[in-house]
């Protein structure tokens, strides 16, 4: 039985600063957002291409400081379109590691998004 890809869940603690980092400033679309009670905690799910997030104010659900290592194919081209919004708490920048390029970010939250680019030969 083969199994889909994983979906990482990332606590958030405010959805206004969530959404303008994760929709705004990174391009991720907002697919749905879930709440049992108005006044109760948001959890949510967004997307870019192929890279879907759970976005979750609910205590327990995640841990802040966790790491998504997320795959591109041009790292350069994201890391431009990312600096050219000017977002004011993040300029992104790749750096060569060992077997290619990355490039991280950290949510607002304590998150951090590891873009990667694998390099040949």
């Amino acid at each position: 039985m083969p199994l889909a890809p994983a979906i990482p869940v990332l606590r958030i603690f405010c959805v206004d600063k969530a959404k303008e980092f994760y929709l705004e400033f990174l391009g991720f679309t907002l697919d749905w957002e879930h709440r049992f009670e108005p006044e109760l905690p948001l959890y949510a799910q967004v997307h870019r291409d192929g890279l879907i997030l759970h976005l979750s104010e609910h205590h327990g659900d995640a841990t802040p400081g966790s790491t998504v290592f997320a795959r591109v194919e041009d790292i350069v081209a994201l890391q431009n379109e990312l600096t050219d919004k000017r977002y004011g708490y993040s300029r992104p920048e790749a750096i060569h590691v060992g077997w290619g390029l990355q490039m991280e970010i950290a949510d607002p939250f304590g998150n951090r998004l590891r873009f990667c680019q694998q390099i040949e030969g």
